[in-house]
């Protein structure tokens, strides 16, 4: 995207600099990293950066009104509503994919999510690349809104441990040890001093929570939660000391509701200039035509269950149509040069932070690249230049 920074990387570019990549990136941490990382960052345009700002900012602004509000409220499927919701999440993610439009790089909205993301992980990313490749000037950066590694890092503390002792605040999961994103478990913990629990490992009495760490039995006041709906939905194996709807005397970090309230089920809400068009199944519209749309169920995680080549067929066997989505398919740029002569293409997620009684705060980027008809592992098989990254742009 800046083609002299882009020169510049891949001039430098080795194998062996990306092993050592790897190396850092493997073993810095208790636990490796489970998913693949791209061989180089985007380097984006101030142009790009602006546009792409401004759309994240165009999409949140859109789900702050009252009708997005009166859009939600049928999100929480029936039975998993969480007491105490929040006003609003603590976390939002905007993906967007990066297409082509008359000669110039666009954004177009592709998901959402109120979410945590891969917060920890990430500003350990840039250090490892930092460390690896003398390409990347010290001015070049993925934060936004004016914050550094520090700030960023203290926004982080400020928004998860808020005034509490980090051994009262919890990144819950299920069996985090087993999850694909267990790196970022151990980056948020190197950062902030909070540990990963398992779901399983949480006792309750009464209404207060506890975990148990070095031997000693410690009261959980915060919670920093990771576990996905649609995982524990699928794990009627688990036997733990609480529910999601149990009233709790601890402060969610962020609210699980906002899981459902902001996600694929706000897609068809959405009208920006940013985004494309979607359909819940049972309302898309006749005369459409279905090859143009990707099927999508609105909870699964990672792209399961996605179908890029719907049929009527298919919708007619759907048992809870309202559950799923149409989505206008976008057409990805191949623009990112390779040194074997291919292009890579990516997406951008825009990482915010919403604070307590403040406004949303863009914070910070993850990309993923890929050379396949997905973002995922099984479409970019013996591929290179695919996987995690991160884009920068000049500070």
């Amino acid at each position: 995207m800046h083609p002299e920074m882009r020169a510049r990387f891949n001039a430098d570019f080795s194998d062996a600099r990306y092993e050592e990549l790897l190396r850092i990136a493997n073993e810095t941490e208790r636990w490796p990293v489970d998913f693949r990382i791209s061989e180089t960052p985007l380097f984006l345009t101030p142009a790009f950066t602006n546009e792409v700002s401004q759309a994240a900012k165009d999409i949140v602004s859109k789900l702050r009104t009252p009708e997005f509000a009166k859009h939600a409220r049928t999100s929480i499927p029936p039975g998993l509503e969480v007491p105490d919701e929040t006003p609003h999440p603590t976390f939002l993610q905007v993906d967007f994919s990066i297409c082509e439009h008359q000669g110039r790089l666009v954004p177009r909205l592709i998901e959402l999510q109120g979410f945590p993301s891969l917060y920890g992980f990430q500003i350990f990313l840039l250090r490892c690349m930092r460390h690896v490749y003398p390409a990347i000037p010290d001015d070049w950066v993925p934060f936004f809104n004016g914050y550094n590694e520090h700030s960023y890092t203290e926004l982080l503390r400020r928004v998860i441990v808020g005034d509490a002792d980090p051994e009262s605040v919890v990144l819950l999961e299920i069996e985090p040890e087993k999850q694909n994103t267990r790196i970022d478990f151990v980056c948020t913990e190197t950062l902030l001093g909070v540990a990963p629990v398992s779901l399983t490992e949480v006792t309750r009495r009464g209404n207060e929570l506890f975990y148990e760490r070095d031997g000693r039995e410690v009261r959980i006041e915060r919670i920093y939660n990771r576990v996905i709906f649609d995982e524990l939905l699928r794990r009627p194996d688990l036997s733990f000391g609480f529910n999601f709807q149990h009233e709790i005397d601890a402060k969610w970090i962020g609210h699980p509701n906002w899981y459902f309230r902001i996600s694929k089920h706000s897609l068809p809400f959405l009208e920006s200039p940013y985004s494309s068009r979607a359909f819940f199944a049972d309302e898309f519209p006749a005369g459409e035509n279905l090859s143009d749309f990707v099927l999508k169920p609105l909870y699964s995680f990672s792209g399961l269950g996605v179908d890029l080549e719907p049929t009527p067929e298919k919708l007619r066997v759907i048992a809870e149509p309202h559950t799923w989505i149409l989505q206008e398919k976008v057409h990805y740029a191949e623009f990112v040069p390779t040194p074997d002569g291919s292009k890579s293409k990516a997406e951008i997620r825009m990482m915010l932070v919403w604070p307590d009684g403040e406004e949303p705060i863009l914070v910070n980027n993850l990309v993923r690249m890929s050379q396949g008809a997905m973002m995922g592992v099984k479409f970019n098989k013996n591929k290179t230049w695919v996987g995690s990254s991160i884009a920068l742009h000049q500070g």
